[in-house]
């Protein structure tokens, strides 16, 4: 017999005589064998023809005979998957199958793993249940998974046929939940009931260090559930904390709801209601929260919280706030009301949405006092900055050739003392790459003509500068500035003599504003009027420039047998040349009084967005030279005797200048700056210097005479500073906390030299950057490695400009965390000002990790920001409204 593909049947097909019931059935079969894979023939057919034996009909009439009868059920809905560690025993009288130690068993929709597991396969029931050690102790306890449910119990019994399962301490996990429960019984795929079950959020659910006992409960996975009486125990002893009924969304997707308020006093605004709201989860992409607060003199607070995200394309926040504050009662001297707001926005954009634009967004800006006067967040990071920051920007790169870059973007800065504002809205800027016209096609450029190239820049701005009264009124933008500059660099370089680098270049510059000036003198009012004049005027300058730099390198050896075996010196010299003309034609003159004697140049691009031309022609060289020393030592931690690299210096810059068309002071200040890092490279130590060898006059002005010569040293000091920092920590950790990168956005600083930030309106959060690593921390009293951390910033600035002599600034800052064991941890900050001989802000942070519960207490002792704040309570978001909480606010003067 050979094997026929069904695709090589002919629809001829040749039959014998045969009767007529026996022809029906035949034809049946054949008819129904066509639509099979594959049939069997004899080894010589006729092509095109079956034939059939007596034997094959037989076959054909014996299967009839078969399928007429009607099959039976088979005693297992699906394939059983089972296997145990010890044996395997089936039990046929008894319809059992049982698998002992390690057993497991896969069937329909369920897993199951346990000690001991019998199935019945007559009552479509399985039983699970958990085995004696050596020892007499319960070991492999069954873990039941149907879908994405998993129980932890004692014993169980399933019917795989209803799927009611009965459950002798199970365990449960819903989210944060852990659930324990004495008996369960599973009614449905859906719904279970509980008695005695205990809800917590420890994660040793056998020995939670407190617990929740309901007496019946309804469970409703990823949905709800419905709870009894129930009251709190605390280590085993019962509370009076309970509620005859409760009810705990249980769902995987937000839901919305309300947030209660949390109450609380303040000295000058009474009790209050803080951080009370609706959340609205809008969808899986973004969500809204709306929250306020009360307080009983009249003052109030309104706050918009919107979180957004979309995976593989962006995510970003958006904060709208607003505070009424109100201090003492109308009618009294001392009655203030002062509105304040602030805006925040962050965007950004996944690096895989788009290879060739990009959106980007970091927003900060409101009332220039909002963090100052604001009751409801003690946020002492933001409320010490003086600046606030926005940028907001869209760059977008054209793959031509040549490429084009182009950018648009939005600015704002904002002192918070001086309540000054200045905004680029928009800022347009764009750019050609750079061009070679001489260099050939194989790309490879030697020589000037082949390393001459240009490059084509463009920057639009409509610059804006206003104060916190005007902001967003239409006085903000009359007084708007806007212009163009056009920008053509062309630049070459090349080398002579082997190691010298020369560079060359000139820069053209087309400047278009809309924003100029007129100065004359009016005999009215007897003074120089300065009116703006509206309309588009221009500009062009140009300049020249080269230099000529090399490397020089010295080692100094000293023996393979010292500690120290070399030195290796690192020289870059450098000299610059400069040269910008006078641009004459654009000044004018006008007069300064009434006589028509006395004038002076002024030009109508004065105080321009990009500058003005200059009269004075610049004619000027510079000198450089930049230093870096590393040394050569022997590894005292290394077996094999290897040596390793040491930075002495990163860097030690000198540099000055020389005006050649300079008719006196010819020489300019000397700068002298440099940085190294120290102590394995935990200490950063800058300075820098301003050396000058003029003397200054009584004024304070330079005058054209050496220093040595006026009775002084070579060179004067005129201004100098320098700053350490010393971080160190037990272990690194670089993880930012959320208040730390809220911090960042208030335009905080990142570290907690200025305290750290608590956000009222949640006080659950650690005041530790630092979170809890499970399973990595020792439970042990005596530990020879306990987690700390600490910070210094030294800073001194001398000032002697005119001859004061004085230091301008000098303070040591601090800040430390410390764990004195585990789940105790204290931190503090604070400084010392030399200068004014004063302690600098100061606070201070106790907090006891209770693994489900945390206390914390937060303490600014003295200053204008005094404050206290207490807090005992659940860590977990879903019973965040179990604590006590209790704190001094810091008595804000408003204005």
């Amino acid at each position: 017999m050979t094997l026929q593909k069904v695709s090589q049947i002919f629809t001829k097909i040749l039959l014998k005589a045969l009767h007529t019931k026996l022809f029906h059935i035949v034809f049946s079969v054949i008819f129904l064998t066509l639509g099979t894979t594959s049939i069997f023939s004899q080894e010589n057919p006729i092509p095109g023809t079956i034939t059939l034996t007596k034997s094959d009909l037989e076959k054909v009439k014996d299967s009839t005979a078969v399928d007429s009868t009607k099959k039976k059920k088979t005693f297992l809905e699906g394939v059983v998957n089972m296997k145990a560690k010890e044996y395997e025993k089936l039990d046929q009288k008894k319809k059992t199958v049982t698998l002992n130690d390690e057993a497991e068993i896969y069937y329909t929709d369920f897993e199951l793993k346990a000690g001991k597991i019998v199935l019945d396969y007559e009552k479509n029931q399985v039983y699970a249940g958990r085995l004696k050690d050596s020892a007499g102790n319960y070991i492999q306890r069954p873990v039941f998974k149907q879908g994405s449910n998993i129980i932890e119990p004692d014993s169980i019994i399933y019917n795989t046929k209803s799927q009611r399962a009965k459950v002798w301490n199970s365990r449960t996990t819903q989210g944060e939940l852990f659930i324990k429960a004495e008996i369960s019984k599973k009614e449905n795929d859906s719904v279970y009931f509980m008695k005695n079950a205990r809800m917590t959020t420890s994660k040793n659910i056998d020995d939670p260090e407190y617990y929740f006992l309901v007496r019946k409960v309804k469970f409703v996975p990823k949905k709800k559930v419905v709870a009894g009486l129930t009251n709190m125990v605390i280590m085993d002893v019962p509370t009076p904390i309970g509620l005859p009924f409760a009810y705990f969304p249980m769902s995987e997707k937000s839901l919305s709801g309300f947030i209660l308020p949390t109450p609380g006093q303040n000295n000058r605004q009474g009790y209050f209601l803080q951080n009370g709201g609706y959340y609205f989860a809008l969808s899986d992409y973004y969500d809204l929260a709306i929250l306020g607060d009360y307080y009983t003199n009249g003052s109030y607070g309104l706050r918009a919280e919107s979180s957004y995200a979309k995976r593989y394309k962006f995510n970003g926040r958006l904060n709208f706030r607003f505070e009424n504050n109100i201090q003492s009662e109308k009618g009294f001297p001392d009655y203030i009301k002062s509105k304040q707001y602030n805006i925040q926005w962050s965007h950004s954009q996944d690096a895989k949405a788009a290879a060739d634009s990009r959106f980007s967004a970091s927003v900060n800006l409101g009332s220039s006092q909002y963090f100052r006067q604001s009751v409801n967040m003690n946020n002492v990071g933001s409320s010490l900055n003086n600046n606030l920051s926005s940028s907001v920007s869209y760059s977008k790169t054209f793959r031509s050739v040549p490429q084009v870059n182009m950018s648009i973007s939005a600015t704002h800065s904002q002192n918070t003392n001086t309540e000054e504002i200045d905004m680029t809205l928009p800022t347009f800027q764009a750019s050609v790459d750079r061009i070679y016209p001489f260099a050939p096609k194989d790309g490879i450029k030697k020589g000037i003509l082949k390393n001459i190239n240009l490059q084509y820049n463009v920057r639009g701005e409509n610059r804006i500068k206003t104060n916190d009264s005007l902001f967003f009124t239409s006085q903000m933008f009359r007084d708007a500035k806007s212009g163009f500059q056009h920008t053509i660099p062309i630049n070459t370089n090349f080398k002579i003599f082997k190691y010298f680098s020369v560079s060359a270049g000139a820069t053209y510059n087309e400047t278009w504003v809309m924003n100029t000036i007129n100065k004359d003198f009016s005999g009215i009012e007897n003074k120089v009027i300065v009116s703006d004049v509206k309309g588009f005027e221009a500009y062009r300058t140009y300049n020249f420039n080269a230099g000529i730099g090399t490397t020089i390198y010295g080692t100094f050896n000293f023996g393979e047998d010292k500690k120290i075996q070399a030195i290796r010196h690192v020289m870059r010299p450098n000299i610059g040349y400069g040269y910008t003309p006078s641009f004459d034609q654009y000044f004018e003159k006008y007069a300064l009084d009434a006589t028509g004697i006395n004038f002076n140049d002024y030009t109508k691009f004065e105080n321009g967005l990009f500058g003005s031309p200059s009269k004075s022609l610049s004619n000027r060289m510079n000198f450089s030279l930049s230093n870096t020393f590393e040394a050569k030592v022997r590894d005292e931690e290394s077996k094999k005797g290897e040596t390793k690299k040491v930075m002495l210096l990163n860097n030690l810059n000198v540099g000055i200048g020389y005006d050649i068309a300079a008719d006196s002071l010819k020489w300019s200040e000397m700068s002298v700056s440099g940085g190294t890092q120290l102590l394995k490279q935990k200490m950063n130590i800058n300075f820098a210097a301003t050396l000058d060898a003029f003397a200054i006059d009584n004024a304070g002005r330079r005058i054209d005479k050496l220093n040595i010569d006026n009775g002084g040293s070579f060179f004067r000091l005129p201004r100098a500073n320098m700053t350490i920092n010393y971080n160190f920590s037990s272990a690194d950790n670089s993880k930012k906390s959320r208040e730390t990168e809220q911090n960042l956005q208030n335009g905080g600083r990142a570290d907690d030299l200025f305290g750290k930030s608590v956000d009222m309106s949640d006080s659950r959060q650690s005041l530790f950057d630092k979170d809890k690593e499970e399973g990595n921390k020792s439970l042990d009293w005596y530990s020879y490695k306990i987690p700390w951390d600490l910070r210094l910033a030294y800073s001194v600035t001398y000032n002697n400009t005119n001859r004061q002599n004085e230091i301008q600034s000098h303070s040591l800052m601090a800040s430390g965390n410390i764990e004195l064991a585990p789940r105790w941890k204290v931190g503090f900050s604070s400084g010392y000002d030399f200068k004014q001989k004063g302690v600098t802000f100061t606070q201070l942070r106790f907090e006891r990790d209770l693994e489900s519960w945390r206390m914390s207490f937060n303490w600014v002792p003295f200053g204008q920001n005094t404050y206290w704040g207490f807090f005992i309570g659940i860590s977990s978001s879903i019973f965040s409204d179990i604590k006590y909480e209790k704190r001094q606010l810091p008595d804000r003067v408003f204005r």
